[in-house]
């Protein structure tokens, strides 16, 4: 995992994600998921090329944080939400392209 990409859980949510400025992309995964680590290192790309530009990039584990995942509706994972100043804005359910990803941020910037 990328060093600038941050391990949320439903503690630290408020505090990481909500309560910051700009744009955030959150990964919601599992561990026995195989679309998530197709898409793990996707994020982790992500992470390092747009953390100059005020892009947060977080990973919620399902597994062991199951109160945000249920707070917001995650039924089907990976799916990468998308907060602007704190406020969930978008979302994309599924092993995407990298492409896909790269329009949400640059749409949400």
């Amino acid at each position: 995992m990328s060093d600038r990409v941050l391990t949320v859980t439903d503690e630290s949510f408020a505090d990481d994600i909500e309560n910051s400025q700009g744009l955030a992309m959150v990964d919601f995964w599992a561990t026995w998921c195989g679309p998530c680590r197709i898409v793990s290192p996707i994020v982790d790309q992500l992470a390092d090329e747009y953390g100059d530009r005020g892009v947060t990039v977080g990973k919620v584990d399902v597994d062991t944080n199951p109160g945000t995942s249920a707070r917001f509706g995650v039924r089907s994972i990976p799916s990468i939400l998308f907060f602007k100043d704190g406020r969930h804005v978008d979302t994309v359910v599924g092993a995407v392209p990298r492409a896909h990803l790269e329009e949400k941020i640059e749409a949400h910037l």
